[in-house]
């Protein structure tokens, strides 16, 4: 696993999972996790399909239990058959599960009573607010679009003021106005909460999330925060993108000492991947020159966590 230094770390963690393994039947769905996340930081949990990152937040609410290893919330024990544990903790999971035929009011209310709240009608009323809801309040669920039974989602986590807010893909299926709506409202609600948010939107964990965790295979395999995810070389060079008007031949461009890879993209646009610590643009220049090629463009790639992502899972 890749990671960095333990002092990136702060105590008071609010979760806590170690040794964490869990199986269906002979299939391994996560190997030996463990994971600190302190108090007050939102934390992007990414991963490909099936690599265990809705396996382990069912772990660490107290929905299924592990075969192997522990996990903690704000201190205490997490176990599948208890409760008290639960009122530290917000879930959104991946399919919100809600009641189409309730009306928001209605749905929120019995929410605040499986939590056995005081002054339920005045904590609903809070939460509708907190979460947008006001507009579409008077309405039954199955009336609202995605976006609003997103935030409906978000309220039933959000209605017992939980210290830990575990979200499996809020934002899935949204269009681009609806997916900027619940990010600022995630962004919002934060301020005084722990957040482990799971997601495949790339561009949202960089925009709300302040360290990032890889999972793959059932493994943590990258934790550090977004900046440093971002920096990883994980032993590549400099990228380039190279655009031509006339069509490359990879072949020649394979051969070049400095290269260390090749990617066509077109006939005409290759990602060109350096094999020295030097920058290969003027060499690339020179040999565009040589081979009498009109370039179009010729550019370094920064790196991304949607790139770091993808070199390691891929």
């Amino acid at each position: 696993m890749i990671s960095f230094p333990s002092d990136y770390y702060i105590c008071n963690m609010s979760i806590s999972v170690s040794n964490i393994s869990k199986y269906y039947g002979t299939q391994k769905a996560l190997n030996n996790v463990s994971i600190e996340v302190a108090s007050g930081e939102i934390v992007g949990f990414l991963g490909p399909n099936g690599a265990g990152k809705s396996t382990l937040m069912k772990i660490i609410t107290g929905y299924i239990p592990a075969n192997l290893g522990t996990a903690n919330i704000c201190g205490m024990l997490v176990d599948a058959y208890a409760t008290k544990f639960r009122s530290k903790i917000g879930y959104l999971p991946e399919h919100n599960p809600l009641y189409p035929e309730m009306y928001i009011r209605e749905y929120l209310g019995i929410v605040a009573g499986f939590y056995r709240l005081n002054n339920k009608k005045e904590k609903v009323e809070k939460v509708i607010e907190i979460t947008g809801l006001t507009p579409e309040a008077h309405k039954k669920i199955g009336a609202l679009s995605k976006g609003y039974r997103q935030r409906v989602g978000l309220a039933q986590a959000l209605i017992h003021d939980p210290e830990v807010l575990i979200l499996d893909e809020p934002t899935s299926g949204l269009d681009p106005n609806q997916l900027n709506d619940i990010r600022n409202l995630i962004t919002g609600i934060s301020t005084n909460k722990t957040v482990l948010l799971s997601t495949h939107i790339m561009q949202e964990v960089e925009a709300i999330c302040n360290r990032v965790i890889i999972i793959n295979n059932g493994s943590i395999i990258a934790d550090g925060s977004t900046q440093r995810i971002k920096e990883m070389s994980l032993g590549l060079g400099q990228q380039v993108e190279l655009a031509t008007l006339e069509p490359l031949d990879t072949k020649y461009l394979t051969e070049l000492s400095f290269v260390a890879s090749v990617k066509l993209e077109t006939a005409n646009r290759c990602i060109i991947t350096s094999a020295t610590e030097a920058d290969i643009r003027p060499m690339l220049f020179k040999m565009a020159v040589e081979k009498k090629l009109t370039i179009i463009s010729l550019y370094e790639q920064s790196r991304t966590i949607e790139n770091v992502f993808r070199d390691l899972t891929r």
